[in-house]
């Protein structure tokens, strides 16, 4: 009896000891990837505050230089995610930040709606892979019970770049005209160029897998490896796909179209919580605008955090999913009939709440059936489709705001979407919990 309670204090120990390592020697520096990437992929909301005015860039051109992005996005992703889980992350995330940071700083150098509609493209080319890389690379590390947690804490860089972010790029364009260049492109340069440096730092900092990581000891990577393995195992006794049959699995295209309808949502807040707030007052300055556009944010951050930690302590992800979105849908639709500063940014801080908090559940989706080579391409697929909606979804708000020259008929489309969404997420199996030995 006493052995067995030595022995199960020691699987304990080493467990709670791996985990621990793994989430701050790993989330931390996936984090900040993200916010530098979130930033990169976003800016153009805050550029176009004065962009638009000096290109002569209308509103219906604005929703398609903001998607356009995921066009790119699209025809690259799944090969990148392939290439990802054979060369290895370490090689293959610098090599996309290093590119899309040189793409991303050429941004600024643009002098046409057209050049910047060819540069939006190539910026989604070249980062395309990365997001569902991450992806595909947390399931390298944790275990299905631990997996919305470790998404949601690294796609706690999304409403980051917003808290970091807003405010910067709101003094860059209240103050930054270095050499007599317009200030937006300061910012598109500026904001560029720390992705280069990732990149670098990736390369020499960052394990591919477990076996690789010289912060775990051996006992530590060889738990790791075994707990993973046993999981994949499972996994495969109960499904094992091919990456075809992956790419046709109803089930994912189920989720394909549920991360469509959510991706309209988020991206409404990214590309157009400035503008929506510079229409609010005439009198407020763009640095004013980007303080107000991080309060949301922090709302938005917390309620990622703890509705991801209540989604694993659960196992469930369903609900977990479908609530948020119901938040977000209901906090767009108030948002198309609210005018006065204060309400507008409350409501904002509900949207922010209900797009964020649903990222960490919905990932951890996938994972529940795909294993290896069918992960990576279903993951890849799940993104890169479902990513239309992130170009869909701005190109439809900014066509109704140049027909009605108002935002609120976009956002109710918004609402739909999100509303949709959650519907879908409803109709998906109840998942059984695995039996606990």
């Amino acid at each position: 009896m006493i052995r067995d309670h030595e022995k199960d204090t020691g699987a304990l120990s080493i467990e709670a000891r791996t985990t621990r390592k793994i989430r701050l020697r790993i989330i931390p520096f996936m984090f900040f990837l993200y916010l530098v990437a979130f930033l990169d992929r976003t800016n153009i909301g805050f550029a176009a505050l004065t962009m638009n005015r000096e290109l002569a860039i209308t509103s219906q051109q604005f929703g398609l230089l903001a998607g356009i992005f995921f066009f790119g996005y699209f025809f690259f992703e799944i090969p990148s995610n392939l290439l990802l889980h054979r060369i290895g992350a370490r090689v293959w995330i610098a090599r996309i930040l290093i590119t899309w940071g040189a793409v991303a700083a050429l941004t600024g150098f643009v002098h046409s709606v057209h050049q910047l509609y060819v540069v939006r493209f190539l910026l989604g080319l070249a980062e395309a892979g990365y997001y569902p890389g991450i992806m595909l690379y947390l399931t390298y590390w944790f275990r299905q019970q631990e997996r919305a947690q470790a998404v949601a804490w690294f796609q706690t860089g999304l409403p980051a770049a917003t808290i970091v972010g807003a405010p910067i790029s709101g003094l860059i364009l209240d103050h930054v005209h270095w050499l007599g260049v317009s200030s937006w492109r300061w910012l598109l340069i500026l904001e560029g160029i720390p992705a280069i440096a990732c990149g670098l730092l990736t390369y020499y900092l960052l394990p591919s897998r477990p076996h690789e990581a010289g912060f775990l000891t051996t006992e530590e990577k060889e738990w790791v490896c075994a707990e993973l393995a046993r999981e994949e195992q499972e996994k495969l006794r109960q499904h094992q796909y091919s990456v075809f049959q992956t790419l046709t699995n109803g089930r994912v295209w189920f989720l394909v179209s549920i991360y469509f309808g959510m991706n309209i949502g988020v991206y409404t807040l990214s590309f157009f919580a400035p503008q929506l707030v510079k229409s609010l007052s005439s009198g407020y300055s763009n640095s004013v605008v980007g303080f107000l556009v991080m309060i949301p944010n922090l709302f938005g951050l917390a309620a990622m955090i703890l509705v991801s930690r209540s989604s694993d302590r659960t196992l469930e992800r369903r609900c977990h999913v479908a609530i948020p979105a119901i938040t977000g849908a209901v906090a767009l639709a108030l948002l198309a009939v609210a005018r006065s500063s204060f309400v507008s940014v409350a409501l904002l801080s509900l949207l922010a709440v209900g797009v964020y908090s649903f990222v960490g559940p919905f990932w951890a989706l996938p994972g529940e059936f795909l294993t290896g080579f069918s992960a990576a391409a279903g993951i890849a697929l799940i993104n890169c489709v479902g990513n239309l909606g992130s170009f869909a979804g701005p190109y439809v708000i900014g066509s109704i705001g140049q027909k009605t020259g108002s935002l609120s008929g976009g956002f109710i489309f918004a609402g739909i979407a999100l509303l949709v969404a959650a519907t879908l997420v409803l109709l998906l199996p109840r998942r059984t919990r695995p039996n606990q030995n």
